[in-house]
């Protein structure tokens, strides 16, 4: 008889932690489908929610290049400190894990993990988009170009809070 009362005990926990699972846990929508070879070029970072490399980026920029594998060479690069800083490069890879939509990728930074890398939104003309991730940790809203009309970058903030994200954990990347 005890142990039907504790499996029922931790059954009821299970059930009641799964209720208050808040939505960072939640599934987070990508687009319905990612042309490859347009998403290809220079990204500039606009706005995001930092790792920790990135918490006094300047001039951040991502490029992506599909190579013949199929996986995608990434390079990234900003500014330390301020905008005539001293440039850091990483170069991570990005590998497509759903192939029907090409909006979910694993990136590589350090072998074997890949990090969850989401295009969230992208704009018709490419020229705008979110990457995100399932947990919510980072964001990054990038742009075609180093400036966005405020605008655009608040409806950009604005998706990203309806996705699951705090406003106010959004940091401005300053480009030049």
């Amino acid at each position: 008889m005890a142990v039907k009362r504790i499996l029922a005990l931790m059954l009821s926990a299970s059930l009641a932690l799964l209720a208050c699972k808040d939505r960072t846990d939640a599934a987070l929508p990508t687009v319905a489908h990612v042309d490859l070879q347009r998403f290809m070029g220079d990204w500039y970072v606009i706005a995001n929610i930092p790792t920790s490399i990135e918490k006094h980026a300047y001039q951040a920029k991502e490029s992506y290049h599909l190579a013949a594998d199929g996986t995608i060479e990434t390079t990234f690069t900003y500014r330390a400190g301020s905008i005539d800083g001293p440039e850091k490069r990483y170069t991570p890879r990005g590998f497509v894990t759903d192939t029907h939509s090409n909006a979910v990728w694993g990136m590589r930074f350090v072998w074997p993990i890949k990090a969850d890398y989401r295009i969230a939104y992208l704009s018709e003309d490419y020229s705008q988009t979110i990457i995100a991730r399932t947990k919510r940790d980072y964001l990054w809203i990038m742009a075609r170009t180093p400036h966005m009309a405020e605008a655009d970058v608040q409806k950009l903030i604005a998706i990203a809070e309806s996705l699951g994200y705090q406003r106010d954990k959004i940091q401005r990347v300053p480009q030049q």
